[in-house]
């Protein structure tokens, strides 16, 4: 895929990993829709990225607003990358807690909502603008890049709604890649470990400190631009198809 030709939509654009991804996907020539609900920070970053960058207020949940930003995307270049970074949290908590009382059941359906239910509204309509698109020489008509999570593979104490999510994320990689070849677009997961990014809401020494240590190697937290790094390498390679990558320098989530 030549990126320079097509569109990029871009959940979560406004921060984190979504962000770094904006801004890479900006420098390598793609037109950018920042899909966020971050309203100030969202029209921030399309303001200083230019008259190829716009921010569409978008609820992944919402159809008609998913809609709306691929319509925005679309009416810049032909939307050929779709990446669902969004986030949120709504803390931890155990099946059973110390109290003896029952895990959060709106808490778990929240989780797999925005996580689940919302990357699979994006990719379903992304799928079906790109499928519109002339194909390349291999067929190809676009790709789709979803956010799992290494707690999808070994999710610790208390991360049971989250790594239930996440792991829904990993599950729906295949199958839709499947499900798109007649229509030549591919579908990956991206899998990070830790990751720092605003969602700490603490200063970056202190986070290593925390949660550095236990990476293998590099032995810090991943950065934002390495997650966008990646993205970019899955839209410019068009044999990446079907697979979650995980994305940890070798990390492996211990049960707490």
């Amino acid at each position: 895929m030549d990126i320079s030709r097509v569109s990029a939509l871009v959940t979560g654009g406004a921060g984190g990993l979504g962000e770094a991804t904006v801004r890479r996907l900006t420098a390598a020539g793609a037109a950018v829709i920042i899909a966020d609900l971050d309203d100030d920070r969202g029209k921030s970053l399309a303001d200083e990225l230019g008259s190829r960058v716009a921010y569409v207020r978008t609820d992944v949940l919402n159809e008609a607003e998913v809609n709306g930003a691929i319509a925005a995307a679309t009416a810049l270049a032909p939307l050929g990358i779709a990446v669902s970074a969004h986030g949120g949290a709504a803390g931890a908590s155990r099946v059973v807690g110390r109290d003896g009382s029952p895990a959060s059941f709106e808490q778990f359906q929240w989780y797999v909502s925005l996580f689940l239910n919302g990357t699979f509204n994006v990719l379903r309509l992304a799928a079906a603008a790109m499928a519109k698109n002339v194909a390349g020489p291999d067929g190809g008509r676009g790709v789709i890049v979803n956010t799992a999570s290494i707690a999808a593979f070994e999710g610790q104490v208390g991360q049971t709604a989250y790594a239930a999510a996440k792991g829904g994320v990993v599950g729906l990689t295949l199958p839709a890649a499947r499900d798109l070849t007649k229509v030549g677009v591919r579908v990956m997961a991206i899998a990070p470990g830790t990751f720092f990014t605003p969602a700490f809401r603490m200063e970056r020494e202190e986070a290593e400190q925390r949660w550095g240590a236990a990476v293998p190697f590099p032995n810090r937290m991943g950065s934002p631009s390495e997650y966008a790094a990646l993205v970019q390498h899955i839209a410019e390679n068009d044999y990446l198809n079907g697979e979650v990558i995980r994305l940890d320098g070798a990390l492996r989530f211990q049960p707490k």
